[in-house]
């Protein structure tokens, strides 16, 4: 008897856990999921356990079909010519397909002083960290640096318990949102007495224990300064050799595989199809997931994979227990002029992120149940586009090399 087909999944968020529940769709596989810490981590519900410690962790085991082998711990590296993941106990794991689902992370804060004084919230640790910090300054001005989803989240909770807060947006409140989203996000935040800084000069260039410096010369005094400025990916793919994006991402082809490495198929935030990666959320990982594992078994069932399907609804966003805003977009991902607000954005925004829970378990007893929407409408387009600059840009690197050589 011949010995079943190996199937490794690094990474435990959104995406890697449904992959790794619809891999067990195949009979003839073992799948392992690669995990730093034992339990599931609800990203989207940091901002609620960093402002009102409410649990942002979940047992796998409710989560995840039993045929999942959960192993605790952390890649270093990927040796993808003898098909290994390299890890931080000095042990091996060995595959014969892998799925990289390795996730996002806190961008790297490039100002001076960020690193040692601003605290991220992107991960599990981070959110507590931030929390303890909380409590033990209780009366501390809190300044939120970005603007994003995670930034205006994280302020509205913590204005809404009581806290004094400063949004620093850099440039704009909210860019991702149609502008009536951005005036209701506004008005909200105001409601909550939330000090918002944006426009030109509001680029924070320091950070220091008890201030933050802009660029227009302004110094924010902040006795607690959290940092959310946006998401980056781990290195492990770079450092494995494996062809990335410029962000770090794993670049795949339109089925999600890598474009050098034909066993490995990426996923969730840190993939890269054809260097047009769609916007790192929860709403594309979900969708992202199944499919990294439907590529996989078709190549075991020497069936052509399918390319990747990705379709958005829109955002949504908590502000505070009793406020949020749902940002209707097209499958595009561009917003639209629709908005759905006060309790009624709140109550969606409740009932989405209960879904998201329901639809990892549901996947988890019965493989395939989940299922996507259509494709969206522009990603051929899209990916032309990419692939056009990039030509363009290598014409220009050539020609420059060209003429300042003195060969023109």
């Amino acid at each position: 008897m011949s010995n079943p087909i190996s199937v490794v999944v690094i990474g435990g968020g959104y995406a890697g856990v449904m992959a790794a529940n619809r891999l067990t769709s195949h009979q003839d596989l073992t799948v392992t999921l690669l995990n730093p810490r034992p339990r599931f981590v609800d990203r989207i519900r940091l901002h609620e356990h960093v402002a009102r410690g409410s649990e942002a962790e979940l047992d796998f085991a409710r989560i995840l079909n039993p045929r999942v082998r959960l192993d605790v711990g952390s890649a270093t590296r990927i040796d993808s010519a003898d098909r290994m993941v390299e890890l931080e106990d000095g042990d091996a794991l060995p595959y014969d397909y892998l799925v990289y689902a390795v996730g996002s992370t806190s961008a790297a804060p490039r100002v001076p002083g960020a690193a040692e004084h601003a605290l991220p919230l992107a991960g599990l640790e981070q959110a507590r960290r931030l929390r303890e910090a909380l409590l033990a300054s209780p009366d501390a001005l809190v300044t939120v640096v970005g603007a994003g989803p995670t930034g205006i989240e994280l302020a509205a909770e913590l204005a809404e318990s009581g806290r004094r807060v400063t949004l620093l947006c850099g440039t704009l409140l909210a860019p991702s949102l149609h502008t009536r989203g951005r005036d209701a996000v506004a008005q909200r935040l105001a409601d909550l007495g939330v000090t918002v800084l944006q426009g030109d000069g509001t680029e924070v260039i320091a950070v220091d224990a008890h201030s933050v410096t802009l660029a227009d010369g302004r110094t924010i005094p902040s006795g607690i300064t959290a940092w959310a400025t946006g998401f980056g990916v781990p290195e492990l793919a770079r450092r494995s050799g494996l062809a990335t994006d410029a962000a770090g991402r794993l670049l795949t082809d339109e089925t999600l595989t890598s474009i050098d490495a034909p066993r490995i198929v990426a996923t969730g935030d840190a993939a890269s199809p054809s260097d047009a990666p769609y916007r790192m959320s929860c709403q594309a990982a979900m969708q992202l997931g199944p499919q990294a594992a439907e590529t996989v078994l078709s190549r075991i069932d020497g069936r052509a994979p399918r390319p990747v399907e990705v379709a958005f609804a829109g955002q949504c966003l908590s502000l505070g227990r009793r406020g949020g805003l749902f940002q209707v977009s097209g499958r595009d991902d561009v917003p639209t002029p629709l908005v759905i607000r006060s309790r009624g954005g709140a109550a969606l925004k409740r009932t989405i992120c209960g879904s998201i829970r329901w639809e990892l378990a549901m996947e988890a007893r019965h493989p395939g149940a989940f299922r996507w929407w259509l494709r969206e409408p522009a990603r051929g387009n899209r990916v032309a586009d990419v692939q056009h600059d990039a030509t363009i840009a290598m014409l220009d690197v050539h020609e420059h090399a060209v003429a300042t050589s003195g060969d023109a």
